[in-house]
C-alpha cells in the first residue's frame, strides 16, 4: 500500500478522477434542476390555462345571464303595453296609450319596434359586445319611453276630450262592465257591447287585439259577426 503512494506516483490522476466525478455530479444536478424547472413551468402554465378557461366560462355564463335578464326586462315592458292593447276598459280610462296622434305614444311605439327587432331568439344568439350593447340600449329606451307615456296618460286621462266626449267614454265604460257581467242575460250583454262600440266610434281607435280579447269574454252572447250592424263596427 505504501509502495502505491511512493514517490513517483501520478497523484494528478486522483485529482483528475475527482474532478471528473465532481463535474459529472454537478452536471447531473444541473440537469435535474433544469428538468424540475421545466416541470414546474409546465405545471404553472397548465394551471394558468385552467384558470383562463374557468374565467372565460364564468364570463360567458355571466354574459348569458345578463342577456336573459335583459330579455326578461323587455318582456315585462311588453306585458305592460299589452295590458292596454288587450283591455278596452283600460284604454277608455287612459286613451292616450292608443292615440297615435300623441308624440309620446308615437315615441314608445317606435322604441318598441326597435327593441323587438333587435331581440334575439335566445341569449346565445348575441355573440358580440356591440350586439349586446345595441340591444341593451334599445330595451332601456323602450322602458323609458313607455314609462314617460304611461305617466302622462295617467296624468291627463281624458282631458283632451270635450265634455260630451268624456260623457260618451263614461257611458261606454259602464256598458262594457255590463257586457262582461256574467250575471246579466245574454241579450243584455250583447246589447251593452254593441252600444259601447257605438259610443266609442270616432273617439278611440281600439286595437284589434283588444276587440278580440273583449269579444272572447262575451262570445257566447254575441250574434254571428255577419249579423252585426255596420255602424257599430
Amino acid at each position: 500500500m505504501n509502495e502505491l503512494f511512493a514517490d513517483g506516483f501520478p497523484w494528478w490522476l486522483i485529482w483528475v478522477g475527482f474532478a471528473v466525478f465532481s463535474g459529472a455530479g454537478q452536471k447531473f444536478s444541473h440537469s435535474r434542476k433544469r428538468h424540475r424547472r421545466k416541470t414546474e413551468r409546465r405545471q404553472a402554465e397548465a394551471r394558468a390555462e385552467m384558470e383562463r378557461r374557468r374565467q372565460v366560462k364564468a364570463w360567458e355564463a355571466q354574459r348569458l345571464s345578463d342577456i336573459e335578464a335583459l330579455m326578461a326586462d323587455h318582456d315585462r315592458v311588453n306585458a305592460r303595453w299589452l295590458e292596454y292593447e288587450l283591455d278596452v276598459g283600460k284604454l277608455i280610462d287612459y286613451p292616450m296609450m292608443s292615440d297615435v296622434r300623441e308624440p309620446l305614444t308615437v315615441d314608445f311605439l317606435r322604441a318598441k319596434r326597435v327593441a323587438d327587432a333587435l331581440r334575439p331568439g335566445s341569449a346565445a344568439d348575441i355573440t358580440t359586445d356591440a350586439r349586446l350593447l345595441e340591444y341593451r340600449d334599445a330595451v332601456r329606451a323602450f322602458e323609458l319611453a313607455f314609462e314617460i307615456a304611461e305617466r302622462e296618460a295617467r296624468r291627463i286621462k281624458d282631458q283632451h276630450f270635450s265634455g260630451p266626449e268624456r260623457q260618451r267614454l263614461n257611458t261606454a265604460r259602464r256598458l262594457l262592465t255590463l257586457a262582461v257581467d256574467e250575471a246579466a242575460t245574454g241579450a243584455e250583454r250583447q246589447l251593452a257591447y254593441l252600444r259601447a262600440c257605438k259610443e266609442l266610434d270616432g273617439l278611440l281607435a281600439l286595437p284589434e287585439e283588444a276587440i278580440a280579447a273583449l269579444e272572447q269574454r262575451i262570445a257566447p252572447q254575441l250574434a254571428p259577426r255577419a249579423q252585426w250592424p255596420e255602424p257599430l263596427r
